[in-house]
């Protein structure tokens, strides 16, 4: 029995004993390679679903972003994104999840509506959110801790006005804009405003919805009739392929211009990108650029996701190292709470110059909304190319 008794001590010795090796080997990771403390961040976007281009896009670039900045060594972020599939109902659940996580800083959502969804739990939290490319006014309205990357789409609306006028682009307008989208109606209706400012003339202002949104003969044959020789099309890149290749088939051939949506028309699949030759647009972001930290970043996007990164990837790269410039600037630590980092980024970002991929001597007011300088373009040969 004796003999017994010590065999059994000396197993239940040897089980503790590994037991307690376990423990230390399975402790929790800081989710950065150096093992320092982390900062959480996270965002929602749509990863599945016919907006897929635009939230993984978004992911892609926020993550080259904290790559590069944990193998540096200093500051650290883990980053997260949840699947919202551009539905803001499903945002919020996305955003619950984070915050259960553990989130300290936020990417907000990646497209609008989802955002202000998710824009108003940040607000009620004190958690800070900067958004890479959530374009409307009420994603920030009455939201003191809601920034932005992207222009606004008032913003767009007019810039793209007033380009079209100084460049003497076109002498009769048509719109086509979807109604019950913020973005496109945001857009449509400062555009129509600095318009009339400016004296151009609208000849045709026609809208489409959910539902009716794969047929504009309607559209293009009531801005053919009108004499149209530019089409604005405030709108992402799906309903404008449909529209260009309908309107080749009917043998329209006005001047294109777009907005920053219309990237990733090029890489739209079954998209004969010979129909998008010629179309202009505003975006804070060209691929083909010689600035070598675009030409680094399109090259590690290439080499990891066999694909060009479009302006949605370039903001989210923005937003990581926006971020890290105002962490450090603060003085701000990962054991600091949501509340205590949402005022000390308010207090940065409302102060600080930060220089991007998207822009140089970017800034923020105290509404979140960015000031950066947008570049025209247009598509020549399957690429962008610089207007100005």
């Amino acid at each position: 029995m004796k003999k017994k008794f010590a065999c059994l001590a000396m197993a239940m010795i040897m089980v503790l004993s590994l037991a307690a090796c376990g423990g230390k080997e399975e402790a929790p990771s800081s989710g950065s390679e150096s093992g320092a403390a982390a900062f959480m961040l996270g965002g929602t976007g749509p990863l599945t679903g016919g907006a897929a281009i635009y939230g993984n896009a978004a992911k892609n670039g926020a993550q080259i972003a904290v790559d590069e900045i944990n193998a540096m060594g200093g500051i650290q972020f883990e980053l997260k994104y949840e699947d919202d599939t551009h539905d803001p109902e499903k945002a919020v659940n996305a955003y619950n999840a984070l915050k259960d996580w553990g989130m300290q800083i936020s990417l907000g959502s990646v497209t609008s509506k989802p955002c202000e969804a998710t824009a108003a739990e940040t607000y009620a939290d004190r958690i800070f959110a900067l958004t890479p490319s959530a374009s409307s006014t009420a994603t920030t309205e009455g939201k003191d801790n809601m920034f932005q990357m992207c222009f606004m789409d008032p913003n767009q609306g007019s810039a793209s006005a007033q380009y079209i006028a100084d460049k003497t682009l076109g002498t009769k307008i048509a719109i086509i804009w979807k109604n019950d989208d913020v973005y496109s109606k945001g857009i449509h209706d400062t555009f129509t405003a600095k318009a009339a400012e400016l004296g151009l003339e609208i000849v045709s202002d026609t809208t489409f919805a959910d539902g009716n949104d794969t047929d504009f003969s309607v559209q293009l044959s009531d801005a053919q009739k009108a004499g149209a020789d530019l089409v604005f099309l405030p709108m992402y890149y799906q309903p404008a392929s449909l529209i260009f290749a309908q309107a080749s088939n009917m043998g329209y051939a006005p001047k294109w211009f777009g907005v920053d949506g219309m990237d990733g028309i090029l890489t739209m699949e079954g998209f004969d990108a010979a129909l998008a030759e010629g179309v202009m647009l505003l975006t804070p972001f060209n691929a083909d650029s010689d600035d070598e930290a675009t030409k680094a970043f399109v090259a590690e996007y290439q080499k990891r996701f066999n694909e060009i990164p479009n302006q949605f990837a370039a903001d989210g790269y923005d937003c990581v190292y926006a971020y890290k410039q105002a962490l450090e600037a603060a003085g701000a630590t990962p054991d600091m709470s949501a509340e205590e980092l949402c005022g000390l980024m308010i207090e940065q970002f409302t102060s600080m110059t930060f220089n991007g991929l998207t822009g140089d001597g970017m800034t923020w007011d105290a509404s979140g909304a960015v000031s950066k300088s947008p570049k025209g373009m247009v598509i020549e040969n399957g690429a962008y190319v610089g207007l100005d």
